[in-house]
């Protein structure tokens, strides 16, 4: 994507949201409106590559200019609900769709009017549209989309005899099993598969992959009830028990260390982490392969976990017919990208390493010259289950990740931590309604 930066000369007066501030501009008939933008585009390559086609709007619109603000992703829950409830929220928000359900009971997002519903709808796959959406409801354009696939070291199965990635859970766990090697001291050298307490996305991210590669859920329907403790959730543990037990997964360790140093053959992430992978492998990183999670069965129905984030309207700003005008300009208009055309939003990821949920798009950007390990993350776009975003999402969310560990740890059974599951996150779903 092109980086080009526009020059941009708005007088600091102009510059207050759209949503809080009394005035626009100086108060003259005339002056620009000014939208906010709050995201968690802080810092390095995101910041640029979003400020390129917000330059690029407010050179070419005299009447309606945008104004972006970023704070760090792990502040940004609070900072939109504080500001909410301070008043001072920011007109557009780019919240982890996770918190969807939270932030609409708070009163923070506008649903979309019909015709850009209808034009999420149509130009999006299922799980995008099923994370910008609560309760049936359209609430913004879908933006950086994240599915989750098995990472492999092509190196360390091949010394291990092992042919090529596994497709099922058995194989999974022989090729687990082959590849971990310990020193002559029983020390741990190469872990089979690798299950790290490190962060949600390794704790919770792979076990949800995983659940939903069973045909399980986490949520119910209705979001009131959670849905792990099932056949398919049972599977699951069990399946992440074994490896625990028999030395193949050591939770303690960093992944995102151990995998790049040829320390761990396998594990589930997602597609984010290939161009952290480049820069910290160097000519390593062609040993890296990417394949589609494993099925507990052999032709089984595939599935595996989405997530992601999504532009929306505050309920509160002044302007919304203006701010849904940006973004549907931001993410439908298609420009002109290396000899083919994209959305500005599907540029805009693509050039950080990322995907968005419009597939045609993708096909064509990442057919250019894209890193070929992108495409199962590609692929999974029609099979995903977008994360469930009910309104006691992040708290039932870590109160998994908190049981998952114990399992990992022993601290738990794999009965003891379904039935603890259950039991907290029912209350705090239940609660949040």
């Amino acid at each position: 994507m092109s980086r080009r930066h526009f020059a941009l000369a708005l007088p600091s007066a102009l510059l207050a949201s759209g949503c809080a501030a009394p005035h626009q501009g100086i108060g003259r008939p005339g002056d620009p409106i000014v939208l906010t933008l709050l995201s968690h585009y802080a810092s390095g390559e995101l910041k640029e590559a979003l400020q390129g086609p917000v330059n690029e709007w407010n050179a070419t619109h005299d009447l309606v200019k945008v104004r972006t603000k970023a704070v760090e992703f792990t502040d940004l829950l609070t900072t939109l609900m504080v500001r909410q409830a301070a008043g001072q929220g920011a007109d557009i928000v780019h919240p982890y769709c996770l918190w969807n359900g939270q932030l609409v009971r708070a009163g923070v997002l506008r649903p979309a009017p019909p015709e850009h519903a209808e034009e999420i709808t149509r130009g999006y796959g299922k799980a995008a549209v099923g994370s910008a959406s609560v309760g049936g409801k359209v609430y913004g354009y879908p933006t950086e989309v994240q599915t989750y696939a098995l990472y492999y070291n092509k190196r360390l199965l091949r010394e291990a005899g092992v042919d090529g990635p596994p497709r099922t859970w058995r194989e999974l766990e022989e090729t687990a099993y082959r590849t971990t090697r310990r020193d002559q001291y029983g020390n741990t050298l190469v872990q089979g598969f690798g299950l790290s307490t490190y962060d949600d996305s390794t704790t919770v991210g792979q076990t949800l992959a995983l659940l939903n590669a069973a045909g399980g859920t986490f949520v119910s329907t209705d979001g009131r009830t959670t849905a792990i403790d099932s056949p398919a959730g049972r599977a699951v543990f069990d399946l992440e028990h074994h490896l625990v037990a028999k030395g193949a997964s050591a939770p303690g360790v960093n992944v995102y260390q151990a995998f790049p140093s040829g320390q761990v053959a396998m594990v589930v992430s997602a597609g984010w982490w290939t161009t952290s992978l480049k820069t910290l492998m160097g000519k390593a990183y062609r040993d890296v392969g990417v394949a589609p999670v494993p099925v507990p069965e052999a032709h089984g129905k595939r599935a595996t976990l989405s997530t992601g984030f999504m532009l929306g309207v505050n309920a509160a700003c002044r302007h919304p017919r203006e701010a849904w005008e940006f973004l549907r300009w931001l993410n439908t208009d298609r420009v002109g990208v290396k000899g083919a055309t994209a959305t500005r939003m599907s540029a805009l990821q693509v050039s950080v390493g990322s995907l968005t949920g419009r597939a045609d798009d993708m096909r064509t950007l990442l057919g250019r010259g894209g890193d070929p390990n992108l495409r199962p993350f590609l692929d999974a776009l029609a099979y995903a289950v977008p994360e469930p975003n009910v309104p006691g999402a992040q708290q039932a969310k870590s109160l998994l990740r908190k049981n998952i560990e114990a399992l990992w740890t022993g601290q738990q059974s794999v009965d003891e931590a379904l039935r603890t599951t259950r039991r907290q996150v029912d209350q705090e779903v239940s609660h949040s309604w």
